[in-house]
């Protein structure tokens, strides 16, 4: 083979090198690329999801405020609907006791004359103390 031919070779040779090297670089410019906005897609992910955590724990915070809010009102209603059932009772005991005793000719006038055992006069001095307004709250339910 003459020197030309060979050098003609060599450089084709090297130019292919050249060219593969140059596309190499160019593809792998391209893979870092590629791997840099994945990992940028990635970090906007997690701020997005980090942020979509931190309301949802919000919201749940505030949700179990407003539980716990209605909960100590159930119980203040509940604790008040014990108190005015009780007076309830109560009341119907002396509508009871008064129509027996009216049925049984004592004590036809309560307010006048000893002929009334205490249980009357009793309950009629719990019927006055039951006018006053009930004072339940939350706060009698941590006995």
């Amino acid at each position: 083979m003459s020197p030309i031919i060979l050098r003609s070779e060599e450089s084709l040779m090297e130019q292919r090198k050249r060219k593969r090297m140059l596309s190499n670089r160019e593809s792998a410019r391209r893979s870092r690329m590629k791997k840099q906005k994945l990992l940028d897609d990635l970090t906007a992910q997690v701020n997005h999801l980090k942020k979509e955590n931190s309301d949802i724990v919000t919201s749940v915070s505030i949700t179990t405020q407003h539980y716990l809010t209605v909960e100590a009102e159930n119980s203040v209603l509940r604790a008040q609907l014990d108190e005015l059932n009780h007076r309830l009772q109560s009341l119907n005991d002396i509508i009871e006791f008064l129509d027996s005793s009216n049925n049984n000719g004592m004590c036809s006038n309560p307010l006048v004359g000893l002929e009334c055992d205490d249980f009357f006069v009793n309950q009629m001095n719990m019927s006055y103390m039951m006018n006053q307004p009930l004072m339940a709250s939350s706060d009698a339910l941590l006995y």
